[in-house]
């Protein structure tokens, strides 16, 4: 059993999105624009920490074919979602609910920061896996926003669109992320894994060819729905914020590993110190990883990848079952290192395998996942990728 085939070309995913434009609309679009999912390869929950992450973009990607509208409405229209949403320029947070409120949140920042943005019709499609924990709400608010920037004269840099997908998403939609996934989506680059601190917002494009090395980074998609994800997120960003101020630190970003024994004895109680030990320690294997890529010794990064995953169910506790099966199983069929991977609770898992073993690490969870009695994960490889763009 081999990974899942990879999505089409660029060329393909154009047409694709300018022909379901015309069905939805009955018009042509003025152009498609396209934004990938991305994966964590190290670094969860270390972002809204003020950390540091590693994460880079998939070859699969979100489209939006858009086209201007005179009457000042947007339409908003997928083949993943049954329905049409559709909002005015006077749409405030809080009140467009679903899928929908990420491209009308998109608009209401573009106009918040005074920009005159009219109507427009959007069409969204992809291959990006829904609810996998690939930044599927990021790759939409930034195409969404290239479009618009494009159709309305707006200047935007990589680093801009970032920031407006955030705040989309924070100030809109009310979901509290950091900045990784909106400055993954914008700015990873082909063969690179993007190292990024978190606190200053920079990046630096850090080597990371895993087919040069005779190796695969491999993607599970437990396709396990998401568990206690409501307020979840909120409470772990919450408690680390708490515990920042106990330790009179900024962030848990300034306390250093050599000091993390010192720090946990000042905590009040276990939870708080498991919740530190993660981010602290976390910090750390970002930058051993980093360190090794610098140095091309891509073999090597696959123990911290599997302490991560440790950290992230133990410490962290934002595993699931599925989840737990497919890293062992993946390990177990010789990968040299596999972790969850976003923000939990469900999700997908990567694993770094030798190319000549992916069909049996694919079929090892497989068979794990079919003795557990879960769903059929589905799987794909991901060599790092360009960031968004215009496709036509």
């Amino acid at each position: 059993m081999k990974a899942d085939g990879g999505p089409p070309g660029p060329t393909a995913r154009a047409e694709r999105a300018e022909e379901g434009f015309r069905r939805a609309f009955g018009r042509s679009a003025e152009g498609v624009w396209e934004a990938p999912g991305r994966i964590n390869l190290i670094g969860e929950h270390t972002d809204y920490n003020d950390g540091f992450a590693l994460p880079l973009a998939l070859p699969r990607t979100l489209t939006v074919a858009a086209a201007r509208r005179p009457d000042g409405v947007w339409r908003s229209r997928s083949p993943r979602f049954s329905e049409t949403v559709e909002t005015d320029g006077e749409a405030a947070p809080g009140s467009v609910d679903g899928w929908g409120a990420y491209p009308a949140g998109c608009r209401w920042v573009l106009l918040d920061e005074g920009h005159d943005v009219g109507g427009m019709d959007l069409f969204v499609d992809g291959s990006v896996p829904m609810g996998g924990g690939l930044s599927t709400s990021a790759a939409l608010c930034c195409a969404t926003l290239l479009a618009s920037a494009d159709l309305y004269g707006i200047d935007a840099v990589p680093g801009e669109v970032a920031r407006w997908a955030r705040r989309a998403e924070n100030d809109f939609v009310g979901v509290p992320c950091g900045a990784m996934d909106q400055l993954a989506v914008m700015a990873s680059r082909e063969g690179r894994a993007l190292f990024l601190d978190c606190r200053s917002l920079t990046t630096e494009p850090i080597p990371f060819a895993p087919d040069e090395h005779g190796l695969s980074l491999l993607v599970v998609d437990t396709r396990a729905p998401h568990r206690l994800v409501e307020g979840a997120y909120a409470e772990r960003r919450r408690s680390c914020e708490r515990a920042a101020r106990v330790l009179g630190v900024p962030a848990l970003r300034d306390v250093d590993l050599s000091g993390l024994s010192r720090a946990l004895d000042r905590l009040p109680d276990d939870r708080a110190r498991a919740r530190v030990r993660h981010v602290v320690t976390e910090n750390a294997r970002v930058l051993e990883t980093v360190a090794l890529l610098r140095e091309g010794r891509v073999r090597e990064i696959g123990p911290s990848l599997t302490a991560s995953h440790v950290s992230l169910r133990d410490d962290y506790e934002v595993s699931v079952p599925e989840v737990d099966t497919a890293v062992e199983a993946a390990l177990s069929a010789g990968a040299l290192g596999a972790r969850i991977t976003g923000g939990g609770f469900g999700g997908c898992v990567i694993a770094l395998v030798d190319t000549d073993r992916v069909t049996d690490c694919v079929r090892e969870v497989r068979s794990a996942f079919a003795e557990r009695g879960f769903g059929e994960p589905s799987s794909f490889t991901a060599p790092p990728s360009d960031g968004a763009r215009r496709l036509r």
